[in-house]
Order: C-alpha cells, then structure tokens, then sequence
C-alpha cells in the first residue's frame, strides 16, 4: 500500500508532472510565472481546487454508475469544479486581497484549467480509493506548483538578463518551458 502512495506521489510531482508531461494547464503556467508570489498562490489555489475537486467527482462518478448516467460525467464534473472555483474566488477576495487582484483572470479560469479536469478524471479511470484520490489530487497539485515556481524563478532572471529582441517576454517563455519539459521527461519511466 505504502509503495503505491509513494509511486502516485513521485508520479504526480515528478514522472508525469502535468504541465511538463502531460502539457495541461498551459494558459496559467505561462500566464501567471512572471512573479514567484502569484506562482506560488495560484499554484495553491489550483492545488486546492484539485483536492476537492478529484474527491467529489470521485464519489460522484459512483452514483454516476450506480444510477447508470456516466455518459454525464464530463458535465457534472465542470459544474464541481465550477462551484469549487467561485468558492475559492469568495474566499480569497476576503482572506487575500492582494493575492485575489494579482491572479487576476487566471483565478477564474481555474474552471477551465484542464489539469483540474483531467485530474478528476485520471483519478476516476485509474479506480482509486479515498486515499489514493486524495494523494493523487495533491500530487499533482503540488508538480503544477513546482512548475510554476521553476518557471517563475528562471523568467525573475530572464527580465534582468540581456535577451535578443525577438526573444524578449513570451517567445523566451516558451523556450524555458520547453527546455524544463525536456528536464522533466528524463524522469520518465521512473514510476509508471
């Protein structure tokens, strides 16, 4: 049991990290990087919502099969995610006001972050129990966080950095990422 935990663990951060293997969750991996506090409370935020998210789409793919409707699944799993994201949305415009104005547009597009999406259902085709589901939602919630944070911290050096023209902002972005995906995938094959 423990070797299993261990392997959704190294897995969800490393082996198959989402931005970097799987490639979901692009727009706010690229559009929230260029400063490592807004990494850090998105990646937070996304962690969160992808815990939540992975456990009661969890329980709810069982009363899906029971009542035999797992055709609606895609549909009800956005609307849990949805109603997770402006849960979050109220809360952090209360609790956290500078960091609510610093994720900006990106806090709501959680909803359509696919990497919440696809997690929910990775967990729910791989037949995890409760524990699995929750180590597997923050596994993954933490290898977008780190994604975001790697990310942030090389493009806070990039901007002091003396980069040609035609490379400056995105295009150097895509390089990086690139680049840290090429890093990533050595790990592959690791746990699988």
């Amino acid at each position: 049991m423990w070797t299993t935990i261990f392997s959704i663990v190294i897995t969800g951060i490393i082996t198959n990290n989402i931005i970097f293997s799987q490639t979901l969750g692009i727009c706010p991996f690229l559009g929230v990087s260029k400063k490592l506090d807004s990494a850090v409370g998105m990646g937070l935020a996304v962690t969160f919502v992808i815990v939540l998210s992975s456990v009661v789409c969890h329980y709810l793919y069982m009363l899906l099969e029971l009542a035999e409707l797992t055709y609606l699944q895609t549909i009800i799993f956005i609307l849990i995610i949805a109603a997770l994201v402006q849960l979050l949305d109220i809360v952090l415009k209360k609790a956290s006001p500078s960091l609510y104005t610093s994720l900006g547009v990106y806090l709501a597009l959680i909803t359509t972050n696919c990497a919440v999406l696809g997690t929910a259902n990775n967990v729910v085709a791989e037949g995890y129990g409760l524990l699995e589901t929750v180590v597997a939602g923050l596994s993954v919630g933490l290898g977008f966080t780190l994604a975001l944070i790697l990310m942030a911290g090389v493009r806070e050096k990039t901007q002091r950095a003396a980069i040609p023209k035609p490379f400056q902002g995105f295009p150097i972005a895509l390089i990086i990422a690139g680049i840290m995906a090429m890093a990533f995938s050595g790990f592959s094959g690791l746990f699988s």
